[in-house]
Parts: structure tokens; sequence; C-alpha cells
């Protein structure tokens, strides 16, 4: 049973011919031959080559018993080239063969490659192989004289080709065969290095050929870049232009996904110029990679038994390490939707020095800002080998109701999300939004795909990198790109609910005049995720209690009353964070009580937010923490969808312990 390419065509061929190999006249047949010296001393061989029959129609005929070939030349119908021992010629009109000359030492096995070309169409046998013994004796091998012809017995099947077969070959018209090569693309290059490339393809035929497709098996390594871009400068071509459009550039998943590329229409690749088609190409990780590249085409000519075929490429490179960047996110503990970002930089090689170009997030819901003066960071303004820095960013999350996923995984040209960090001049920043780096970009995003856990959003980062080669004497200094993508970087916690407490820090009271003072504050509560949530306030007027003896909770708040100073209990933060002290007399006493109802219930649609009235009687002057409340939460299922998350790995609901907030009440004069 045929396996091949070609097995998508059986009913084309003549039924004689169902059972031949099939090759193409002008192109090389390749057949590895093992030899082996059985003497125990060295010989010498030369001219080893092939013995084949070609024939204008498909022919059964054998050598004979002692390896000679019969002749038939006489027959007009049957034109057969024939090799004879001790007469043959390497040349002929109907094929060419090569040979070659080997040493063997004693006992030795030797395997060697030997080719036949025909040049005209018809039916080609491989017969054997010849050789001379020390330049005089004439040595012939028949592969067909050892083999034992069975008969098949009715009704069973052969299992597999007999070596007749295998060395039988239907030779057809010569057809089209593209050469292809890339262009620059280097054997040992730096992880995150990006460049542009050049794919040439030539027909040494005169027949030109269509529908050319190419496949690529690695694209997070190499990815089509479009035909206007061959003739622009790189890496210029990838700034920001003072005219580029404000808005998302989104990549498509369908074809981002889809490893096929399907030249234009236009374009056919014939005998007179070669077709160039740049590419882009990005060292996605470090490591030895092998890439392959196939190239599909059909001939112009239709009437050839075989209608297309493949140029297969390979490449091996080497990629070395340069940058390890990493990410570090937190919530801001006073703005709501806002995070604290730390970036460390590594520089992993051993004498190459980086520049750190510039910081990208994805997304124009976020807006980045530098916290501290670039100088500060990095005054050298170059990264060398084993250095690392930190840097801190401000994040800030502008998404709300109605925006969409694409909008997430869509690359931002705001602007906003773009700093610099060579200078503060926003000026020769790169562009994350056009090819090639959107387009690397989403194979990222797919190969760091993680599964969901948690609620809230995600981010991502691009750190761009330049690197100077040496110069030779005379020679400009050649810049390199790198580009680093990092993510689905949680900027969330467990809880779906950020919130923040609004109100007075400091406020005067006459407690002579009135017995109490109420503060009004207000809580805001925002849903970071995709569902409807429902939050239960829940506030604590009483102190936890405290068993004697034993280390307080840290959740203590107010005042407390005491009936002399050496009663009192005295708190101090150990390295850990907890509060050791004596135990509180069992009569304290809160100082101030939440006022209204000790529970609110409010109901929270994705991507939004709510203001929550409070209200707090304070009885004493003094300072107070305000963290005696909880916050519980649960998803609301969609209607009709109640028992969609049993495949859900998501919590579903959960409780939140309030944050520290002070309030400072002082005695009026």
């Amino acid at each position: 049973m045929k396996t091949n390419w070609l097995e998508s065509q059986p009913k084309i061929l003549p039924k004689k011919y169902k059972e031949s190999n099939v090759c193409v006249a002008g192109e090389a047949i390749k057949v590895d031959i093992s030899l082996k010296n059985p003497l125990q001393i060295p010989i010498s061989i030369s001219n080893v080559s092939l013995i084949c029959k070609h024939s204008a129609e498909y022919d059964d005929t054998e050598s004979d018993a002692n390896g000679h070939l019969i002749d038939y030349q006489n027959n007009k119908e049957l034109r057969t080239a024939v090799s004879v021992s001790g007469d043959f010629s390497l040349e002929t009109s109907l094929f060419t063969l090569s040979e070659v000359d080997i040493s063997m030492r004693g006992g030795e096995t030797i395997l060697v490659q030997l080719t036949v070309t025909p040049k005209i169409e018809g039916s080609l046998k491989i017969i054997g192989v010849r050789w001379k013994l020390s330049g005089s004796v004439v040595g012939v091998c028949n592969f067909h004289s050892d083999i034992v012809r069975k008969k098949v017995a009715k009704g069973k099947r052969k299992l597999k080709q007999s070596v007749k077969d295998n060395l039988q070959f239907l030779v057809i018209k010569s057809l089209p065969r593209l050469e292809g090569v890339i262009h620059d693309l280097p054997t040992t290059v730096c992880a995150g290095d990006l460049r542009r490339l050049t794919l040439e393809l030539r027909n040494p035929s005169k027949i030109s050929v269509k529908n050319l497709k190419m496949r690529i098996s690695h694209p997070r390594f190499l990815n089509v870049a479009a035909q206007e871009v061959k003739n622009s400068e790189f890496p210029s071509c990838l700034e920001k232009q003072a005219s580029s459009s404000q808005s998302c550039s989104q990549v498509d998943d369908a074809k981002a996904t889809n490893s096929v590329f399907v030249f234009p229409e236009t374009v056919a690749s014939s005998w007179e110029a070669p077709l160039r088609w740049p590419l882009w190409f990005r060292a996605a990780a470090s490591g030895s990679i092998s890439l392959y590249i196939t190239i599909y085409y059909e001939m112009e000519d239709g009437s050839s038994v075989i209608t297309y075929r493949t140029l297969r490429m390979h490449y091996n490179l080497e990629v070395l390490p340069s940058l390890e960047v990493s990410f570090q996110t937190s919530r801001s503990p006073s703005r709501l939707q806002q995070f604290l970002v730390r970036m460390d930089v590594i520089n992993k090689t051993a004498s190459q020095s980086f520049q750190v170009h510039q910081l990208s997030c994805v997304g124009d819901q976020w807006e980045l800002a530098l916290l501290q003066p670039i100088d500060s960071v990095m005054p050298l303004k170059f990264l060398m080998a084993g250095q690392a820095l930190s840097y801190f960013f401000k994040l800030k999350n502008h998404r709300t109701r109605g925006s969409t996923e694409d909008d997430i995984s869509s690359l931002a040209t705001s602007g906003r999300a773009d700093v610099s960090l060579l200078d503060s001049d926003s000026t020769g920043l790169f562009d994350a939004s056009i090819p090639p780096l959107n387009l690397f970009h989403h194979q990222e995003r797919v190969h760091q795909e993680r599964h969901k856990q948690g609620h809230g959003s995600t981010v991502d980062f691009i750190l761009i990198s330049k690197s100077w080669s040496d110069s030779s004497a005379g020679l400009p200094r050649t810049t390199e790109v790198l580009s680093h993508h990092t993510c689905h970087c949680r900027i969330a916690s467990n809880s779906p609910i950020w919130w923040l407490m609004d109100g007075p820090r400091s406020v005067s009271h006459d407690f002579a005049a009135a017995a109490f003072c109420e503060i009004n504050l207000s809580m805001t509560i925002y849903n970071n995720s995709e569902d409807a949530v429902s939050v239960r306030i829940s506030t604590f007027d009483s102190t936890p209690s405290v068993n004697p003896g034993a280390s307080g909770s840290g959740d203590e708040v107010g005042w407390h009353h005491t009936s002399n100073p050496s009663e009192a209990k005295v708190t101090s933060p150990d390295v850990t964070g907890t509060r050791i002290g004596k135990a509180l007399p069992t009569e304290s006493v809160s100082p101030f009580i939440w006022s209204g109802s000790s529970s609110t219930r409010v109901n929270l649609e994705p991507l939004t937010s709510v203001e929550v009235p409070l209200q707090i009687s304070v009885f004493s002057p003094g300072t107070f923490d305000l963290s005696n409340y909880s916050l519980h939460w649960n998803l609301v299922p969609p209607s009709g969808n109640e028992g969609g998350r049993e495949n859900d790995s998501r919590v579903s609901s959960g409780t939140c312990k309030g944050h520290s907030y002070h309030v400072t009440v002082l005695q009026k004069e």
C-alpha cells in the first residue's frame, strides 16, 4: 500500500504503472548502498555506480543468472540503455549515473549514496551495482538474482513490496521544481532578537507555477510580513508615526492561528525572475530550534500526472539567553483600579550590553507611568553583562462595562500604555500595535495561556530593548532590536471585588455640648469580574475578645477604658507584624459604633461600581481604626445558566476583611 504524498492520485496512472514509484525526468534518484569488505586487509574500490535500465515502455525483463544484462537495443519499440559487465558508460542519451571511489579497511562496512538521473520519460529499473577492485577487476551485484520468487496463494495479498518493486520507477516528463532560501537567517542569536528576513523562490524551469501556499512549523519564531515592508528601513519602520490612528489594532485570531499563508493570486513564480517575500523573525525562546518551512505549488500546465509539488526547507539555529524579565503587581492602597508594578530585568549574557528602550502594556484600557525619574534608575543608559535593575511603575485600569475581550487582547496605540525607559521624551518609541510586534505577541499569549483561576483582569507587558554589535574599523555599529513578552500577569486577588473607604480623616467636636459625634463615610465597591456579584457589608461594634496571656489578633479597634495605666494594653509590632501585649480588662468598651443597619447588601453588574453610605457615632476623642467590618460576596450566575458553573474552577463565594482606615476626633476648644 502506498503511503507517499502521491497516494491521492492513483486513478490517474495507467493500470500497469500503479505499483510503480514515480520520478521526474531530469531529477536525481538517490540510493544508499551498503558495501562490506569481507577480507582482513585494506582494499581500494573505484568507479562504484548503479546498473540501470531505461525503456520507453513498462518492462519486466530480468538479468540472467550470471549477472549479465540482456540487450534489447535492437527492439525499436523498447529503447533500452543496457549496462553490461565490463562495458559501461556513465553518460547515455537516457540517464546519467554518479560514481564514487572509496578505500575500505579490513572487515569494514561503508554506506555510500549513488544517484541516477533519467533524462526522458519511460520506465527505469535499478538492477544492480558495479565497481572496480584495485582499478582492474570489475565486480557486479544483481539486486534481483537472490530474490526467492514465491507464488501468492489465491485470495491472499502481499504484505509489502518486493525489492524489485522498490527499484522500479515510472519516469514522467520534466516538471518545475522550486528552489528556495531564506536570506540573513542567523545560526546563533540572542533570545528576543527581532529582525526582518527575505524568502527567495526560484524556478529554473520555463514552466510557471501557481497557487503558492506556505506553512511554517513555528509561528512563534517566523511570521509572514506584508509585501510593502520589503523596501522599508528596519527598525525605523516600527517606530510610532505622528499620523497613526489612536485606536486598538486587533489581530485576527483565525488568521493568526492558521499557520498556512496563501500567496496572492497575482503572484506566480516563473523562470524569468525570482520571487522575494519579506518575513518577520523573532527568537522566542532559548535553546536549539529547528524551523521547517513547506511551500506548496501547482503546475501551470495541468496535463502532467503530478498536479502539485512541495518544497521543504529546514534550518537549525541556536538561541542564547539574553534578558530575564519578571513582573510583580499589587493593588494601590489609596486608589481604586490603580496598581503598583515592579519590573526586574537581569542581563543573562556573559559579555553583551543592552539598552532598555521601552515598556508597553497591551490594551487601551491601561495607563502606565514611571514612579521615579529614569535617570535615577539607569544613569548609564546600558544594562551591562550580569547586571540587574528594578523599575517601578504606576498602572491604572480604565476598563469599563461594555469593553470586550478583543479590547483587552488588542494592543494600545493611544500612547498611555507606552513608557520610554531612556529619557522623558516619548519620541522614537516603537509601535506595539503593528506587525511584527502584535503578531508575535498573539503567539506568546497562546503559548503562555494559563487556566483561568480567580477573578479579575490580567495584563500583558512588552519590553523592547536594543543591542549594539561590535563594529569593525571604519564601519558603523548595527542596531539589533529585542522584544520580551510577558502575558497573563494577574492584577487581582481571588476576590472579584475591590473597595475603597472615603471620608474625613480628622474631625473636631465639642463633647461637652453633645455626647457623641456622627461622621459620614462612603464605601465604593467595584466588581472587577465579568459576572454579576452580590455583596453583603457586615459591621461589628464590639471589640473581639482576647484570652488573658494570649497574643492579640491584631483586630482591636478604638479606645478602651482602663482603671489605671498599669492595666492598659501596650501593643508593639514584632518582626512578623503581629501585636503582643497585656490582656484588656473585661470592662473594655468601644468608643464608637456603626450607625444604621449592621448588614447592607448590594448587587453589582459586571465591571460596575456602587457607592454605599456609612456612618459611625463617636463618644470620645481619639484616633480610631475603622477596619471592624467584612464583605461577603457571591457570584450571581446568569439567568437560565445556574448549572453552568459545574466545570468552573473559580471560587464562587468568599469573605474579605476590612481595610484599615483611621479617623482622628479632636476635642473642640
